[in-house]
């Protein structure tokens, strides 16, 4: 089990545009019986062979302007939005010669709007620490049933590095869906002791979740990690505005990129992670870059 938790407080002291995300994951093992199995072979072969691991995910973000104090239109600022998924996640690894091929394939549905619950969460936690009231969700998106897939690849290529293992390697991700409809790509490193405990480094929104899956072990492991990465945004709701109904909405950017740095270690049935987060400006007009921290706590049980 796996609670991710992301927050631009923890890197930085803005509170605005990806202001809080939290995700609540159980991951296991896939017996060759187990009903996932069928759906892999639903799927291409070029895309899904077998299943390794399933993931249930339940998540919930949290976005607003910089300038929460506000009550009018921020007209040239990200609009509010609330997002509740329920997602299913189903991974796999392949050893082809000296790279692991790790493959995820996500299927989420939800909603994003007032049925999401963000503007009752954030005024309560903003009470709760004393924080600035959040006054503009009057005109955050209108309620908007979700529904999307993401597929990602990974390649690992493993080798000794001194006393440590070094994995790196190349990644492609696409999305299709109303929330986010986007084609990705990136390269990412893992240097420690242990890696083959866990099976690859935590994700950041958008992405989904599910990696954070290890083995147990009486020995402590850790590994330090970063990656960079880049995305062609053709679709994103929570800057787009609403599919269906009229909404604020700012001019998006296509290409975004993200650079992320942390490190997770491992100990008996636990694992901790942090990532540090640097996101280039989403939208046109947006006044500088955003960073944001995530943290991930596992239990393997």
């Amino acid at each position: 089990m796996t609670l991710k938790v992301e927050n631009d407080l923890f890197a930085s002291s803005d509170d605005g545009h990806y202001t809080s995300g939290v995700e609540l994951g159980w991951t296991f093992a896939a017996e060759p019986s187990h009903w996932s199995q069928q759906v892999a072979r639903w799927v291409p072969n070029f895309l899904l062979d077998e299943v390794d691991g399933v993931s249930y995910r339940f998540t919930h973000e949290i976005y607003t302007p910089d300038d929460i104090n506000r009550r009018e239109l921020i007209e040239d600022d990200r609009p509010y939005a609330g997002v509740l998924l329920l997602g299913l996640s189903l991974h796999e690894d392949k050893r082809i010669d000296q790279w692991r091929q790790a493959s995820d394939l996500h299927f989420d549905v939800g909603v994003v709007g007032p049925g999401a619950r963000a503007e009752q969460l954030q005024r309560e936690v903003h009470r709760i620490t004393n924080s600035d009231n959040p006054r503009g969700w009057e005109h955050q998106l209108s309620n908007e049933p979700v529904i999307n897939a993401t597929y990602r690849r990974q390649w690992w290529y493993g080798h000794r590095l001194g006393g440590l293992t070094l994995e790196h390697g190349p990644s492609v991700t696409g999305a299709v869906g109303n929330l986010y409809t986007y084609a990705g790509g990136g390269y990412g490193m893992r240097l420690g002791e242990g890696l083959q405990r866990s099976y690859g480094t935590p994700a950041v929104s958008p992405a989904q979740g599910g990696r954070q899956y290890f083995t147990t072990g009486d020995r402590f492991g850790w590994y330090a990690f970063a990656s960079l990465e880049g995305r062609y945004m053709a679709q994103n709701m929570l800057l787009d505005g609403n599919t269906f109904t009229s909404s604020h909405s700012v001019d998006k950017r296509n290409e975004v990129g993200d650079a992320l740095v942390g490190a997770a270690l491992t100990w008996q049935r636990w694992q901790l992670s942090y990532t540090h987060v640097w996101r280039t400006r989403e939208f046109h007009g947006q006044d500088g870059t955003d960073s944001f921290g995530s943290m991930t706590v596992s239990r393997h049980f």
